[in-house]
């Protein structure tokens, strides 16, 4: 199924041959074939052509799952651009950071999305290098609309996209993805094309995805689960798109009522809460075939239940992270619930995977070190930071994930604990470091410390921790609402505690452990 050449519009050029009729995108009652998809792709390409952007440039998107949303994107690829996928939950300063830092030369924008219409976060704001914004739907005044940037395809001939596509070769870079740090700034992942399409093939052919499926994704596409795992997977394998802007699960169950959806993958939230919605007989999903999941610890019971009552036949889990491009590991459908629910499966081929000691020496199987990664899924590297990418990767290839791990005789592994503080929330990494960042500009806080506390639907939460400046008056209450205002939803603590001290080493760190160890929601 791998294309004979190994990069994002290769693949869709070899699809539309392979499906041409079939259905590639169904948003509500719009339909794209393959054919058509690869049509739109080459217009955009032109289009982005005639604003200006040379191979290589950084060309960003920060809308919804929607449709314009991948036609932008496979456009801007095919022009040997590189997509920069935003998160919607941003705020205007988080996501102007990112337009300026990545040097990105055009923006494909959400209109009106959340009760907030996206381009006006951005004003004030410095953006560096951006010449051109693209709204994708309900644009306001003078904005240009998605209608007007795809008719300037009529500026470049065909040909001159065709040229720029065969230009790209697998070892291109296809995509710049900014994930959380613990220094307090999000780091640029850099992703070669053969990453992505070797990956998600391999990710793919275990997880059974296929013509026939019809794929609802609710992963957002500015993640690696709805972008690479998502609509990519989709149209390397001939499945329809389904794209899904907002989570909801009396919506999503009667989209899959009455779309007869097979493939839903999503965090474990995400069945929790289908599981628990009192609609749930309400709806036929009986179509349900496959389940993907991961990002948390998940009870065995959940598996069941997700096989016994929401009728998946196959139910997957799978581990990676931004900077091995999404995917590393992912579970032998054929496993009992025991081997899903506790472990992430064995790594994709070709890729090797180790858990290491403190000297970065193999432990044995059953004990636990720190997981690391080789092979072709690995990152190029972080954007403008050598030194940073030096302790990512070191001297012989081996990604340095952070995470600690146990990998059993048959080399299945289970996640066990992070040597970094991050914490995940509803599926979304969540780092203490950029949390606290953002907390630290509150007029009244002196000292902040974030941890990630238990929650029963969000797997965890942040709790803030706080020291109050004097004579300052802040609460909980009015902390929540300030963070509501300046950071991305998965960020703002869902509890705050205003503290007296707190405690610390001989050196003056603050003790997390200690904090989490209190903690009392």
């Amino acid at each position: 199924m791998l294309p004979k050449i190994l990069t994002v519009p290769h693949m869709m050029t070899e699809s539309a041959q392979r499906w041409p009729e079939a259905i590639a995108i169904e948003e509500g009652e719009h339909k794209i074939s393959y054919r058509q998809l690869d049509a739109l792709r080459m217009q955009a390409a032109r289009a982005v052509m005639a604003l200006g952007v040379e191979a290589g440039d950084r060309v960003a998107v920060w809308a919804p799952n929607q449709w314009e949303w991948i036609v932008a994107a496979l456009g801007l690829q095919t022009a040997g651009a590189v997509l920069v996928p935003i998160n919607t939950r941003m705020k205007g300063m988080e996501a102007a950071d990112i337009i300026k830092r990545s040097g990105a030369k055009v923006l494909f924008i959400a209109g009106d999305f959340l009760g907030s219409y996206y381009p006006d976060m951005l004003q004030g704001q410095d953006m560096g290098d951006l010449s051109h914004t693209v709204v994708l739907r309900d644009a306001r005044g003078s904005d240009k609309t998605w209608e007007q940037f795809m008719a300037l395809a009529e500026q470049v001939p065909e040909a001159d996209a065709c040229a720029r596509m065969d230009a790209v070769h697998p070892d291109s870079l296809a995509d710049l993805m900014f994930t959380s740090g613990t220094t307090g700034r999000s780091k640029g992942v850099m992703s070669v094309h053969s990453a992505v399409v070797q990956a998600f093939d391999s990710w793919s052919n275990v997880v059974t995805l296929g013509p026939g499926d019809r794929y609802l994704i609710i992963n957002p596409f500015f993640h690696s689960f709805g972008y690479k795992a998502g609509w990519f997977s989709a149209l390397l394998r001939g499945a329809a798109i389904l794209p899904c802007a907002v989570f909801d699960a009396e919506t999503v169950l009667k989209l899959i009522n009455e779309k007869k959806i097979s493939f839903l993958p999503g965090p474990p939230t995400l069945y929790l809460t289908m599981l628990s919605s009192p609609k749930l007989k309400d709806y036929d999903i009986s179509s349900l075939r496959v389940a993907v999941t991961g990002a948390a610890t998940i009870p065995p019971v959940l598996i069941q239940r997700m096989r016994d009552e929401l009728g998946f036949k196959v139910v997957v889990t799978a581990y990676g992270l931004t900077e091995c491009g999404g995917c590393a590991t992912v579970c032998d459908p054929s496993e009992d619930a025991e081997t899903i629910a506790t472990t992430s499966g064995r790594a994709i081929p070709g890729i090797e995977l180790r858990c290491i000691d403190e000297a970065g020496k193999p432990v044995p199987a059953g004990s636990a070190g720190e997981i690391v990664i080789r092979g072709y899924c690995v990152m190029k590297g972080y954007m403008d930071d050598e030194e940073g990418t030096r302790e990512a990767i070191d001297s012989e290839g081996w990604l340095h994930t952070g995470d600690v791990g146990i990998l059993d005789e048959r080399g299945n592994l289970r996640i066990t604990d992070r040597l970094k503080d991050m914490f995940i929330v509803g599926g979304f990494n969540c780092y203490p470091a950029e949390v606290e960042k953002l907390l630290s500009v509150h007029p009244a806080i002196a000292q902040v410390a974030v941890v990630g506390v238990p929650d029963e639907r969000m797997g965890e939460v942040g709790c803030a921790f706080v020291l109050l400046k004097e004579g300052a008056q802040l609460d909980e209450k009015g902390l929540i609402a300030w963070s509501r205002e300046n950071m991305s939803n998965y960020k703002v603590p869902r509890y705050v505690r205003i503290e007296k001290a707190f405690p610390t080493n001989a050196s003056g760190k603050v003790l997390k452990r200690e904090l989490r160890d209190g903690f009392k929601p």
